[in-house]
C-alpha cells in the first residue's frame, strides 16, 4: 500500500483553498478547527482526525482521493459509463470514442485489468442505423 505524503496532501488543501479564493482562517472557521491547526494541515507538520479531512473534503468541495493521492479513482459505475456505446450513428464518431476510451482507460491502468468481454472491442456491438 502506498504510504501518504502529509505535506503533499497539505500541499493539495491549500492549492484548493486558494483556488476558492478563501483565507487559511476562512477554511479552519468553516472546519471547526484553529488557524494554527490549519497551517500545520498545509504544511503536512501534523496530521488530523478522519472527522477533520472529511470536513475539509465537505467545505473545499474536493474528492477524498485528489487530496489524498492527487488523482480521483472513479467507482465502478463511471468505469461501466465509460464502456457505453454512444449514442451516435455516426461511425467517425464511435471510432473516434473507442479511441479515447482506450486511451484513458490506458492512463488509468485499467485497460490490460480488464477481462475479456468487458470492454465495447469484444463486444459485438455494431453501429447502430
Amino acid at each position: 500500500m502506498k504510504e501518504l505524503d502529509y505535506a503533499k496532501v497539505g500541499a493539495r488543501i491549500r492549492q484548493t483553498r486558494k483556488a476558492k479564493g478563501w483565507s487559511r482562517e476562512e477554511l479552519a472557521k468553516k472546519c471547526g478547527i484553529s488557524t494554527h491547526f490549519m497551517g500545520h494541515i498545509e504544511r503536512g507538520s501534523r496530521k488530523m482526525s478522519l472527522d477533520t479531512f472529511a470536513s475539509l473534503c465537505r467545505e473545499l468541495e474536493a474528492d477524498a482521493d485528489a487530496l489524498l493521492w492527487g488523482m480521483m479513482q472513479p467507482s465502478e459505475a463511471v468505469i461501466h459509463d465509460l464502456w457505453k456505446q454512444p449514442e451516435k450513428k455516426d461511425s467517425d464518431s464511435y471510432a473516434m470514442y473507442i479511441r479515447i476510451v482506450k486511451s484513458v482507460a490506458d492512463i488509468m491502468g485499467g485497460y490490460e485489468k480488464q477481462e475479456p468481454g468487458g470492454g465495447p472491442e469484444d463486444q459485438d456491438v455494431g453501429i447502430r442505423q
